[in-house]
């Protein structure tokens, strides 16, 4: 062993590999740096939940388009810290194509995905997680597929990670398509959620819990320390919580790979409406029980139809004077205000 390798020095590295047993990559005193995308429902709560994270006392300001922070923290006393960047998505689904911009081949080995449900609102639920996801996957599928020709080895090791939440034996391996980078799904506004009725409760804990198991991900509704453990263990490789809460009467922490589907059971519905009921597979089964209760809100009506150069937290006088005179030129005269954000977005 190299002499300057004392027992002291080792005795540390080795509690380091058994707290982080996947992040070999990781030297000791190099920094670690992960990327997690949150995105949901518009006013779902995602801000909150990043300010809550990174621990700052700030009042949440609405979100445009795709916003972008950082935190930093050291993993012990005296060594560097690490490098957590958060981006979130806004407008709900309607910007959904920006995923595009933080999820690259440069940085997918690091990313995770924390998607934010309002369990408040649970006619949109299914629409948004849907779309959201759909797209996400395609481009991460897309990315993937270029590394297979480019580098066939990162490539192998992201699609075998897919599967590391389930041992080996687990009974619901042909049952599942894990998704190709982390996924936590977080059910926020849990308060409201709880003043349902227990049988509305019941059918929206038992489908999040299979769309969960299936996709592979964690699930947690929000309870404030088991949401900031989720997400700590995403961007700063924090320990994983080994808690699990499945009673339905409480907020539900469920991380990836410790629910089955026999513990979830069958979809939520009457012998007679089985019958009816035509799927091909058990996720559109899921999608259309559910959606039975609770009829899904048409796609344009998520659509946030805002416009963003109103938005008042974006406005620069000089830029909005310059766009107001250009407006007259062209013959259109919009309110003048806040138009950097629009030359932003162009």
């Amino acid at each position: 062993l190299p002499t300057s390798d004392t027992l002291w020095d080792l005795a540390i590295a080795e509690v380091e590999k058994r707290e982080h047993p996947g992040d070999d990559d990781v030297k000791p005193g190099e920094v670690w740096e992960k990327s997690v995308l949150f995105m949901g429902n518009k006013n779902g709560g995602k801000t909150t939940i990043i300010l809550r994270c990174l621990e700052r006392e700030e009042s949440p300001k609405p979100t445009l388009a795709l916003e972008y922070t950082f935190g930093r923290r050291a993993r012990r006393h005296n060594t560097p810290k690490d490098v957590a960047h958060f981006w979130e998505l806004g407008g709900g689904t309607s910007l959904v194509e920006l995923i595009r911009i933080p999820i690259t081949s440069h940085n997918i080995r690091s990313f995770a995905v924390v998607l934010v449900l309002d369990l408040s609102k649970p006619n949109e639920l299914w629409t948004t997680m849907e779309s959201l996801l759909q797209v996400t996957r395609s481009h991460v599928n897309k990315i993937l597929t270029k590394l297979e020709k480019t580098n066939p080895e990162v490539a192998a090791e992201i699609k075998q990670r897919m599967w590391n939440h389930l041992q080996r034996d687990h009974p619901d391996c042909a049952l599942v398509d894990p998704f190709p980078i982390p996924l936590v799904i977080i059910g926020s506004k849990y308060d409201i959620f709880h003043e349902f009725d227990y049988e509305i409760r019941k059918i929206i804990s038992k489908t999040l819990r299979f769309v969960s198991h299936y996709y592979g991900a964690s699930l947690v509704f929000t309870s404030k320390s088991e949401a900031r453990a989720l997400i700590n263990h995403l961007a700063f490789g924090y320990d994983k919580s080994k808690s699990v809460s499945l009673d339905p009467s409480k907020p539900l922490f469920i991380p990836a790979g410790l629910d089955s589907m026999s513990q979830i059971g069958l979809p939520p519905a009457s012998d007679s409406d089985f019958g009816t009921v035509r799927a091909n597979t058990p996720l559109e089964l899921w999608k259309k029980v559910f959606e039975k209760t609770f009829p899904p809100k048409n796609f344009r009506d998520l659509q946030d139809t805002k416009d963003p150069a109103q938005d008042s937290q974006y406005a620069e006088y000089e830029v909005d004077v310059m766009r107001a005179q250009k407006n007259q030129v062209c013959g259109n005269s919009p309110n003048p205000l806040h138009s950097q954000t629009i030359t932003f977005l162009t």
